[in-house]
Protein backbone atom coordinates (compact mmCIF):
# COMPACT_ATOMS: atom_id res chain seq x y z
CA UNK A 1 0.00 0.00 0.00
CA UNK A 2 1.22 3.28 -0.95
CA UNK A 3 2.35 5.85 1.93
CA UNK A 4 0.71 9.56 1.99
CA UNK A 5 2.57 12.25 2.26
CA UNK A 6 1.35 16.02 2.73
CA UNK A 7 3.91 18.45 3.27
CA UNK A 8 3.32 22.11 4.35
CA UNK A 9 6.03 24.10 3.31
CA UNK A 10 5.74 27.84 2.24
CA UNK A 11 9.12 28.18 0.73
CA UNK A 12 8.41 26.42 -3.22
CA UNK A 13 11.87 25.94 -3.98
CA UNK A 14 11.91 23.20 -0.69
CA UNK A 15 8.12 22.21 -1.25
CA UNK A 16 9.04 21.02 -4.78
CA UNK A 17 12.31 18.89 -4.15
CA UNK A 18 10.13 17.64 -1.67
CA UNK A 19 7.64 16.93 -3.72
CA UNK A 20 10.02 15.28 -6.21
CA UNK A 21 12.08 13.12 -3.82
CA UNK A 22 9.09 11.31 -2.12
CA UNK A 23 7.16 11.07 -5.66
CA UNK A 24 10.37 9.61 -6.37
CA UNK A 25 10.63 7.15 -3.27
CA UNK A 26 7.47 5.78 -4.24
CA UNK A 27 4.85 8.33 -1.61
CA UNK A 28 2.10 9.50 -2.97
CA UNK A 29 1.98 13.55 -2.47
CA UNK A 30 0.04 16.22 -1.53
CA UNK A 31 1.46 19.17 -0.55
CA UNK A 32 0.13 22.93 1.06
CA UNK A 33 2.01 26.66 1.08
CA UNK A 34 0.16 27.34 3.89
CA UNK A 35 -2.10 25.96 7.21
CA UNK A 36 -5.61 26.93 5.29
CA UNK A 37 -4.80 24.92 2.28
CA UNK A 38 -3.65 22.21 4.60
CA UNK A 39 -6.80 22.03 6.60
CA UNK A 40 -8.85 22.33 3.54
CA UNK A 41 -6.49 19.07 2.07
CA UNK A 42 -7.11 17.35 5.38
CA UNK A 43 -10.75 17.51 4.76
CA UNK A 44 -10.91 14.58 2.53
CA UNK A 45 -7.16 12.64 2.71
CA UNK A 46 -5.72 10.94 5.98
CA UNK A 47 -2.04 11.27 5.36
CA UNK A 48 -0.30 9.15 7.40
CA UNK A 49 2.77 11.46 7.53
CA UNK A 50 2.84 15.37 7.64
CA UNK A 51 6.02 16.99 6.89
CA UNK A 52 4.98 20.52 8.70
CA UNK A 53 6.95 23.75 8.67
CA UNK A 54 7.13 26.03 11.75
CA UNK A 55 6.86 29.14 10.41
CA UNK A 56 3.82 29.53 7.81
CA UNK A 57 2.28 32.76 6.29
CA UNK A 58 -1.47 32.42 7.99
CA UNK A 59 -0.84 30.20 10.91
CA UNK A 60 1.51 28.49 13.31
CA UNK A 61 2.67 25.60 12.36
CA UNK A 62 2.58 24.76 15.96
CA UNK A 63 -1.19 25.30 15.70
CA UNK A 64 -1.45 22.71 12.94
CA UNK A 65 0.47 20.27 14.98
CA UNK A 66 -1.97 20.52 17.98
CA UNK A 67 -5.35 20.23 15.13
CA UNK A 68 -3.97 17.54 14.35
CA UNK A 69 -2.97 15.86 17.16
CA UNK A 70 -6.39 16.28 19.02
CA UNK A 71 -8.45 15.06 16.00
CA UNK A 72 -9.22 10.89 16.19
CA UNK A 73 -9.35 11.27 12.67
CA UNK A 74 -5.96 11.32 12.77
CA UNK A 75 -4.63 9.15 14.99
CA UNK A 76 -2.31 7.46 12.99
CA UNK A 77 -0.79 10.25 11.05
CA UNK A 78 2.94 11.15 12.36
CA UNK A 79 4.12 14.82 12.19
CA UNK A 80 7.51 15.58 11.25
CA UNK A 81 8.37 19.48 12.28
CA UNK A 82 10.27 21.33 9.48
CA UNK A 83 11.88 24.92 10.81
CA UNK A 84 14.71 27.75 10.75
CA UNK A 85 14.78 27.65 14.50
CA UNK A 86 16.74 25.32 16.56
CA UNK A 87 16.01 26.70 19.97
CA UNK A 88 15.53 23.63 22.21
CA UNK A 89 12.13 25.69 23.64
CA UNK A 90 10.78 25.16 19.81
CA UNK A 91 11.74 21.80 20.37
CA UNK A 92 9.78 21.19 23.59
CA UNK A 93 6.69 23.06 22.32
CA UNK A 94 6.64 21.01 18.93
CA UNK A 95 7.20 17.78 21.42
CA UNK A 96 4.61 18.30 24.06
CA UNK A 97 2.01 18.94 21.41
CA UNK A 98 2.72 15.87 19.65
CA UNK A 99 5.03 16.15 16.85
CA UNK A 100 7.39 12.47 16.37
CA UNK A 101 9.95 14.15 15.16
CA UNK A 102 11.65 17.69 14.69
CA UNK A 103 14.16 18.55 11.48
CA UNK A 104 15.98 21.85 11.61
CA UNK A 105 16.89 23.35 8.45
CA UNK A 106 19.18 23.25 6.10
CA UNK A 107 18.95 19.47 6.26
CA UNK A 108 19.59 16.27 4.33
CA UNK A 109 16.72 15.47 1.96
CA UNK A 110 17.81 11.81 2.29
CA UNK A 111 18.17 11.98 6.24
CA UNK A 112 14.23 13.35 5.84
CA UNK A 113 13.19 10.39 3.64
CA UNK A 114 14.91 7.57 6.40
CA UNK A 115 13.10 9.40 9.07
CA UNK A 116 9.48 9.08 7.49
CA UNK A 117 10.38 5.25 6.84
CA UNK A 118 11.12 4.84 10.15
CA UNK A 119 7.71 6.30 11.60
CA UNK A 120 5.71 4.14 8.85
CA UNK A 121 7.61 1.48 9.91
CA UNK A 122 6.58 1.86 13.36
CA UNK A 123 3.17 2.52 12.72
CA UNK A 124 2.60 -0.36 10.10
CA UNK A 125 4.38 -3.03 12.54
CA UNK A 126 2.06 -4.27 15.43
CA UNK A 127 3.57 -3.88 18.61
CA UNK A 128 0.82 -5.80 20.89
CA UNK A 129 -1.97 -8.76 19.53
CA UNK A 130 -4.15 -7.39 22.55
CA UNK A 131 -6.99 -4.57 21.39
CA UNK A 132 -7.46 -3.82 25.04
CA UNK A 133 -5.83 -3.45 28.35
CA UNK A 134 -7.75 -4.07 31.91
CA UNK A 135 -5.98 -2.87 35.24
CA UNK A 136 -8.04 -2.05 38.12
CA UNK A 137 -10.58 0.41 37.48
CA UNK A 138 -8.48 1.74 34.15
CA UNK A 139 -9.90 -0.03 31.13
CA UNK A 140 -8.06 0.70 27.75
CA UNK A 141 -9.42 -0.04 24.14
CA UNK A 142 -6.53 -0.06 22.02
CA UNK A 143 -8.28 -0.30 18.93
CA UNK A 144 -11.41 2.37 19.34
CA UNK A 145 -8.36 4.67 21.21
CA UNK A 146 -10.96 4.87 24.45
CA UNK A 147 -10.24 5.02 28.24
CA UNK A 148 -12.69 4.27 30.60
CA UNK A 149 -11.87 4.79 34.30
CA UNK A 150 -14.41 3.22 37.27
CA UNK A 151 -17.21 3.08 33.34
CA UNK A 152 -16.55 6.71 32.93
CA UNK A 153 -15.09 7.71 29.46
CA UNK A 154 -11.89 9.77 29.73
CA UNK A 155 -10.84 12.12 26.85
CA UNK A 156 -6.69 11.29 26.16
CA UNK A 157 -4.77 13.00 23.43
CA UNK A 158 -3.17 10.26 21.06
CA UNK A 159 0.32 10.82 22.90
CA UNK A 160 -0.95 10.70 26.58
CA UNK A 161 -2.74 7.52 25.37
CA UNK A 162 0.31 6.46 24.16
CA UNK A 163 2.23 7.30 27.56
CA UNK A 164 -0.70 5.74 29.53
CA UNK A 165 -0.67 2.73 27.24
CA UNK A 166 3.23 2.27 27.76
CA UNK A 167 2.93 2.64 31.71
CA UNK A 168 0.37 -0.16 31.95
CA UNK A 169 2.18 -2.27 29.74
CA UNK A 170 5.42 -1.70 31.56
CA UNK A 171 3.28 -2.47 35.11
CA UNK A 172 5.58 -2.51 38.22
CA UNK A 173 8.74 -1.54 36.22
CA UNK A 174 10.49 1.93 36.20
CA UNK A 175 10.76 4.23 33.21
CA UNK A 176 13.20 6.46 32.81
CA UNK A 177 12.47 9.84 31.58
CA UNK A 178 14.87 8.47 28.84
CA UNK A 179 13.19 5.08 28.08
CA UNK A 180 9.85 7.21 27.80
CA UNK A 181 11.74 9.70 25.55
CA UNK A 182 12.23 7.10 23.38
CA UNK A 183 9.91 4.33 23.58
CA UNK A 184 6.94 6.74 23.76
CA UNK A 185 7.86 9.80 21.56
CA UNK A 186 10.20 7.58 19.20
CA UNK A 187 13.06 10.39 20.11
CA UNK A 188 16.83 10.48 22.09
CA UNK A 189 17.35 11.91 25.17
CA UNK A 190 18.38 15.17 22.59
CA UNK A 191 14.86 16.50 23.69
CA UNK A 192 14.92 17.62 26.93
CA UNK A 193 13.06 15.38 29.59
CA UNK A 194 10.88 18.03 31.01
CA UNK A 195 8.64 16.98 28.41
CA UNK A 196 8.11 13.85 30.21
CA UNK A 197 7.48 15.56 33.06
CA UNK A 198 4.64 17.76 31.54
CA UNK A 199 3.08 15.19 29.61
CA UNK A 200 2.69 12.91 33.14
CA UNK A 201 1.21 15.84 35.06
CA UNK A 202 -1.33 16.64 32.30
CA UNK A 203 -1.75 12.47 32.31
CA UNK A 204 -2.25 12.32 36.46
CA UNK A 205 -4.97 15.36 36.02
CA UNK A 206 -7.11 13.54 33.66
CA UNK A 207 -6.94 10.12 35.41
CA UNK A 208 -7.90 11.96 38.65
CA UNK A 209 -8.71 8.89 41.04
CA UNK A 210 -6.04 6.87 39.79
CA UNK A 211 -3.21 9.47 39.60
CA UNK A 212 -1.58 7.92 42.31
CA UNK A 213 -0.91 4.88 40.25
CA UNK A 214 1.55 6.71 38.40
CA UNK A 215 4.81 7.02 41.11
CA UNK A 216 7.63 9.18 40.62
CA UNK A 217 10.89 7.21 41.08
CA UNK A 218 12.84 10.56 42.37
CA UNK A 219 16.07 11.12 40.14
CA UNK A 220 15.31 8.23 38.27
CA UNK A 221 11.41 8.31 36.27
CA UNK A 222 8.05 6.85 36.30
CA UNK A 223 6.42 3.46 37.44
CA UNK A 224 2.97 2.20 37.40
CA UNK A 225 1.44 0.21 40.45
CA UNK A 226 -1.60 -1.09 41.69
CA UNK A 227 -2.57 -3.83 43.37
CA UNK A 228 -3.86 -6.78 41.10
Amino acid sequence: MTSKILIVEDEPDIRDTLNYNFEKEGFKVLSSPDGKSALKLLENNKPDIVILDLMLPDMSGLDLCKYLKNDKNFLNTSIIMLTAKSEEVDRIVGFELGADDYVTKPFSVRELILRVKVLIKKHTTPENKDSSISLGSIYMNLDAHEVQINEKDIILTALEFKLLKHLLQRKGRVQTRDQLLGDVWGYSSQVTTRTVDTHIKRLREKLGVVADYIQTIRGVGYKFTIAD
